[in-house]
């Protein structure tokens, strides 16, 4: 074995273990990474690099500090995705070889892999071309079929396509954007472009209307227009149907169309008991194939074959090239094809196809599931959703009427169900996809994830335990979402706020109640109370999830209540989001009311204070108010000061003297502490609301935090004490607060003789 080569694949061994690993950066290198190259790139250095720095860098680019540490390792590459990967380095190191080994390399390279992609997919006399974009090969091949057509288009060029337009025809399941990419590629005309309906009568809802089809093109040929090719589906890019390819066939050969195939469903040619309808594509003038994720196969080609008797338009569409190095690009798949096997090859995708069944199979065991699958005997692709109808609802309450015939509402569900699943049971693969009839779906194409993620039977187990975990919490959520917006409704101070593409019971707006405030403070009032709202909420001790609702919503300003569960009490949430509301509204107005209340009394304090200070004067004289000679006359005459101190009472707004209070605490410590047990149980600090047994409303404070949200439902406060309850909200009742007033005084007295000390309480 040559050296080279064997150092070669040694060096790439040892460079996948580095950026595997993710373990070999020191906190050193972390601090100097931070600073390095983080935002701002780094010059290039003078001296140059060693390859475990540059393959550190390479690391640290991959795992940034701010991924999520889900996303820190890279995916693992198996060792058939190490050939793949030794591929490419083997390419660059060929192309150095000399003209005449490099060709006669190159050629073998590539004769050999087309030789076995048309045997494992059953595609008999067919050539290859290799891609990098899997739609790159469809562009070359309208190439083909324009040079084809028209005869004089090598030395006319596009002049030739003003006599007789060509007509390219696509199914209108196509993957989205793919017939604009051949107009912007080959310089055609949108007009040039036929999108064909599916069947809106008869057999699949995702398959080319071939009846239709036919229509077009006679309509076309009358018209002066050139039918030039069709697109057709062995597998949709959404829902993996297969359109009827035989008819389809037929219809090309009496038009002199050419038939282009693609699509997931392909991949089953490799296998023994197939479908007839994917047989068919056998027949096709051209198929493209994306080998790489059906494989597990990093950085391979894709590839599309073609049958087509003259090379020199072959060569001049661009399918083949006299280019060596052009041919290159078949090496890595050509490494990896040996290295499976033909049994190996067949191994995968029969595990794939495999799995879908496992899953289709399981699914029909849950309620309120509906798949969309083509073939339920060998389909690979399993499309499923939430749909719930009258008889599986519960005895709650049927949700037809309201919700159950909105298809954005379980649309909304089933986005919130394809991301839980997908956050849950992360190896199986699923996501989630948009269909045009169907609505929102969770799609399980294993053929395009299994290789790469490992997806075994236990994960498509997992992934039914979860559904069926899930399935009831839907069911609530869609029946209580009514019952929410009604009870939402029968309260004044609450807003409902509709929003059909939220996954959860709905959306609420506490509403101010007060008319006295201009717009842009009314805007701001609202904000500081749905925000205080929102905490508070979020504080209960309840499965529901509050949160301000999707970061793009035109709503502001609004609570957003997460999925149910089947023992939630809707009337008494929102009692405690309605009650939680007035509750931080009124605190508001006290607070705002207080303000003013101080300001007064600190001017009448001011006024109280100057005046004392006065009458201390005239009475003691001036003499004592001299610091040294204070204290000399003070000691010969003492003088008891006639200063007192003032307390301010918040609720009524006034200044007392403090004479009460020091009789109470002189009262308190000759009979000692008076307190009952009962009495200071009433002031245990977290004293929850709804949480009183008691069938009067003395004990009741409108100053008790909102209580966990399931003692509320158990609790509930019966008539009169939630009508008293919502009196003493509107009109809250603070206790008096007492502070104090300091008077200073500049006087020494003798000890046991001082005046009065002054506090604040």
């Amino acid at each position: 074995m040559d050296p080279t080569l064997a150092e070669m694949g040694s060096h790439l061994s040892d460079a996948m273990k580095i950026l595997e690993s993710g373990q070999i950066e020191t906190a050193e290198d972390t601090g100097r990474r931070r600073l390095s190259w983080r935002d701002i790139p780094g010059p290039l250095q003078g001296d140059g690099q060693n390859v475990v720095t540059i393959l550190q860098l390479v690391q640290n680019l991959m795992h940034d500090d701010e991924d999520k540490q889900a996303h820190r390792r890279m995916q693992y590459v198996g060792e058939q995705g190490h050939m793949a990967l030794l591929g490419h380095s083997l390419a660059a190191y060929i192309s150095v070889l000399d003209r005449d080994r490099l060709r006669k390399l190159t050629t073998r390279i590539l004769s050999d892999t087309t030789l076995w992609l048309c045997r494992l997919f059953r595609y008999e006399n067919g050539s290859a071309y290799y891609h990098e974009d899997d739609r790159e090969g469809l562009v070359k091949v309208c190439r083909l079929v324009i040079n084809a057509r028209y005869e004089d288009y090598a030395t006319e060029g596009f002049t030739v396509l003003s006599v007789k337009q060509p007509v390219i025809y696509q199914s209108a399941s196509c993957r989205p954007g793919l017939g604009q990419h051949l107009c912007s590629q080959l310089g055609l005309p949108l007009s040039s472009l036929c999108i064909v309906p599916c069947n809106t009568m008869f057999g699949s809802q995702h398959q080319m209307d071939i009846a239709l089809l036919d229509k077009l093109i006679r309509d076309d040929v009358e018209t002066g227009k050139l039918p030039l090719l069709l697109i057709a589906n062995a597998g949709t890019p959404g829902a993996g149907h297969t359109d009827k390819l035989s008819r389809l066939k037929e219809l090309c050969v009496q038009y002199n169309v050419w038939l282009h195939v693609e699509g997931v469903n392909l991949a089953t040619l490799v296998l023994g008991q197939i479908s007839s309808v994917v047989t068919a594509a056998t027949k096709c003038d051209s198929m493209t194939l994306t080998p790489g994720p059906w494989l597990g196969l990093p950085a391979v080609p894709a590839v599309t074959l073609y049958r087509h008797e003259d090379p020199a338009l072959s060569l001049a569409a661009g399918l083949t090239s006299s280019q060596p190095v052009e041919k290159l690009r078949a090496l890595p798949l050509w490494l990896s094809l040996q290295y499976l096997g033909h049994d190996g090859i067949v191994e995968r995708i029969r595990h794939s196809a495999h799995l879908s069944q496992t899953l289709l199979e399981q699914l029909k065991s849950l309620t309120s599931i509906k798949t969309s699958v083509e073939d339920e005997l060998s389909s690979p692709v399993v499309v499923f959703r939430f749909s719930q109808d009258t008889s599986s609802a519960s005895s709650g309450g049927s949700v037809e009427g309201y919700f159950s015939g909105d298809r954005e509402v379980q649309d909304s569900l089933n986005r919130w169900l394809g991301e839980q699943l997908a956050l849950l049971v992360p190896t199986s693969g699923v996501d989630v996809v948009e269909l045009e009839d169907e609505g929102v779906c969770v799609r399980f194409n294993p053929l395009m994830t299994a290789a790469a993620l490992g997806t075994q039977e236990s994960d498509v187990a997992l992934l039914v335990e979860k559904l069926a975990e899930m399935v009831p919490v839907l069911s609530c959520t869609l029946r209580f979402r009514l019952d929410f917006r009604e009870e939402v409704l029968q309260h004044a101070c609450l807003s409902y706020i509709e929003d059909l593409s939220w996954p959860g019971l709905g959306a609420v707006r506490y509403e101010s109640r007060r008319t006295d405030l201009e717009e842009g403070k009314r805007q701001q009032e609202l904000e500081k109370i749905n925000t205080e709202l929102l905490k508070k909420l979020r504080e209960l001790d309840t499965d529901l999830e509050f949160s301000t609702g999707p970061e793009f919503s035109e709503e502001r300003n609004c609570i957003f209540i997460g999925m149910a569960t089947e023992d939630l009490d809707v009337a008494a949430l929102v009692d405690t989001i309605a009650s939680t509301g007035r509750e931080i509204e009124e605190s508001g107005k006290l607070l705002e009311n207080m303000t003013e209340v101080v300001r007064k009394g600190i001017l009448e304090a001011e006024l109280q204070l100057q005046k004392a200070s006065e009458e201390k004067l005239m009475e003691e004289g001036v003499l004592r108010q001299i610091p040294l000679v204070s204290s000399v006359v003070n000691w010969f005459s003492p003088v008891q000061s006639s200063v007192k101190g003032r307390t301010f009472n918040l609720a009524a707004g006034s200044l007392d003297t403090t004479d009460p209070i020091y009789a109470m605490k002189a009262q308190t410590n000759k009979e000692g502490s008076s307190e009952t047990p009962t009495a200071t149980a009433k002031r245990l600090p977290g004293q929850k609301l709804f949480r009183r047994s008691g069938a009067g409303s003395d004990s009741f404070s409108e100053t008790s935090s909102v209580c966990h949200l399931e003692e509320t439902f158990r609790e509930p406060l019966p008539a009169e004490t939630s009508e008293h309850t919502e009196s003493d909200l509107e009109v809250p009742h603070t206790p008096p607060f007492h502070a104090e007033e300091t008077s200073v005084s500049d006087q020494r007295v003798p000890d046991g003789q001082g005046a009065e000390p002054d506090s604040i309480r």
